[in-house]
């Protein structure tokens, strides 16, 4: 599958619109992101497989103060697969209340959905240590 500039700008703002409505707590525009089905894999982090938008909320409110207070989303690599899917790979910063950081990064699988491109596998993996030989 090939991907058409306007699909590419779509799908990055897709991502990138994601630390916009979560920091926002705006909950009920999840459906911009995700597909209703959603898997979103934050085992990495302790908390397993949340499936579905209203899981992905609850454990979102469930977390309180110990929530971001900024998610920043940068460097977003596109993939098309022959399957007609797409593979996005893009890192993700968490700013805490506290001032500390958290790097990670993002696997995701983004399929056309009826409206627009959508979310629906997400493996969130934490950086804990740096690069060494």
């Amino acid at each position: 599958m090939t991907l058409s500039n306007s699909d590419r700008a779509a799908i990055t703002d897709l991502i990138n619109r994601f630390g916009h409505l979560i920091d926002d707590g705006d909950f009920d525009r999840l459906t911009e992101l995700f597909t209703a089905d959603v898997t979103y894999d934050v085992s990495d982090l302790g908390f397993g497989m949340i499936r579905g938008l209203t899981a992905f909320r609850e454990g979102a409110l469930a977390l309180g103060d110990g929530n971001p207070i900024g998610h920043h989303v940068t460097n977003v690599v596109i993939t098309a697969t022959e399957g007609g899917e797409v593979r996005a790979l893009s890192k993700g910063l968490g700013v805490n209340a506290d001032g500390t950081t958290r790097s990670a990064t993002y696997e995701d699988t983004i399929i056309r959905a009826d409206g627009g491109w959508r979310i629906s596998h997400r493996v969130l993996r934490a950086r804990r240590t740096p690069l060494t030989r």
